[in-house]
């Protein structure tokens, strides 16, 4: 794409006289004759402010052709003597007239950022980056929290001793009583198999069977899924597409107070919406039939129960006697509540897994406990007075 140049003179402040805003055409200043310096800033160049969406100058460009003329003579140099400015194809100094010599400073070209290349996609904007000190006060705050909660963690943790005593032991006991019998179920005649039954003895060895089969009709299994045709199914997307042009510059100062502006036009990129159809095959839900069945067969049956419990004293059995078709399922549940005082009156209840075990506990025997802040206890395991 074309380009387009322009230059653009700068000012620069005189340090003798406070004379500012002065253009760099001017070698001296115009209020006191002072030559222009390196030191001092005077050879620090405003070039003023620029767009900052295009990066172009918001200033004119330099038409004069004495001017222009000034802007290609190249870098500033500084006499070795009067340290005055002059411009960069003079071999003389202009103030003093002595020659330039190889130790004669210059000022140096100085390029800013090209301009960038058409990007075809939009990036994801970057958040912008957190402050040191936001970042470091929520690290205090969570540094705070972890140790807020590590101390609680710690305290709560922390046990004490303390002797309780077995206030009661309690026992339930349940028996069920199921009994083996012939009931009729529905199953898909393709699972089915006839197998005779067998019944218990003594509660096990049965074989529950497929018996007499019967009454069998279609019926819907369930539902399949069959192509029917075609359809078009769309989709809204968006896309990059150029929509025009921006103008875009980039600024490269020249070293003698005036700066070279580079122009062009790029290609600018919108989000475009359309449509994104494709040809899809078309389903349609379709019954499944397959034959249902009423068959024989038999279940275990839940029906009677007994239940026994009782307090200090030995666990038994309720009575329930099963039948020739029966068998009986038992169920035991035991616990020993333990009373302690840790500031006010608490208990602590144990289940013991088995008989064995529940029976070495007594009413009144002392049991060292572990408590801690929380008010969680532990038996101290191997030290209960038996």
């Amino acid at each position: 794409m074309a380009e387009r140049t322009r230059i653009i003179e700068g000012t620069w402040n005189c340090t003798s006289c406070d004379a500012r805003n002065i253009l760099a055409r001017h070698r001296s200043c115009p209020s006191c004759n002072n030559p222009r310096e390196e030191t001092g800033q005077e050879s620090e160049f405003d070039f003023g402010e620029a767009d900052a969406t295009t990066g172009k100058s918001l200033g004119e460009g330099v038409t004069d052709e004495k001017a222009l003329s000034a802007a290609q003579a190249g870098a500033d140099w500084f006499c070795d003597y009067c340290s005055a400015s002059n411009r960069g194809d003079s071999p003389i100094c202009r103030n003093c007239r002595a020659e330039r010599s190889s130790t004669s400073r210059a000022l140096a070209e100085e390029p800013e950022e090209p301009i960038e290349a058409p990007r075809p996609r939009r990036s994801a904007p970057v958040p912008p980056p957190a402050t040191q000190g936001s970042g470091r006060k929520w690290l205090y705050v969570g540094l705070g929290l972890l140790t807020v909660f590590g101390s609680c963690m710690y305290w709560g943790s922390r046990t004490h001793g303390v002797t309780g005593q077995v206030t009661t032991t309690e026992w339930t006991r349940t028996i069920h009583r199921e009994t083996f019998q012939r009931v009729s179920r529905e199953g898909w005649r393709s699972d089915l198999s006839v197998r005779s039954s067998r019944m218990p003895v003594n509660g096990t060895g049965e074989v529950a069977g497929v018996e007499n089969i019967r009454a069998c009709f279609p019926r819907q299994r369930g539902t399949r899924q069959v192509a029917d045709g075609t359809e078009r199914v769309c989709s809204t997307k968006t896309r990059r597409e150029q929509c025009g042009t921006t103008e875009k510059c980039t600024r490269k100062k020249m070293g003698n107070g005036y700066m070279k502006e580079t122009c062009r036009d790029e290609p600018k990129y919108c989000s475009k919406s359309y449509q994104d159809c494709d040809t899809r095959t078309r389903y349609r839900s379709e019954p499944v039939y397959d034959v249902s069945c009423t068959y024989d067969t038999y279940v275990w049956q839940p029906v009677d129960k007994k239940v026994e419990s009782g307090h200090d004293c030995a666990p038994r059995w309720p009575a329930l006697e099963p039948g020739p078709l029966d068998r009986l399922r038992r169920e035991e549940k035991y616990a020993v509540r333990i009373g302690y005082e840790d500031g006010d009156t608490q208990e602590h209840v144990h289940e013991p897994k088995s008989e064995a075990e529940f029976l070495t506990w007594k009413k009144g025997q002392s049991v060292p406990l572990e408590v801690n802040n929380f008010g969680s206890a532990e038996i101290v395991a191997g030290d209960a007075v038996r």
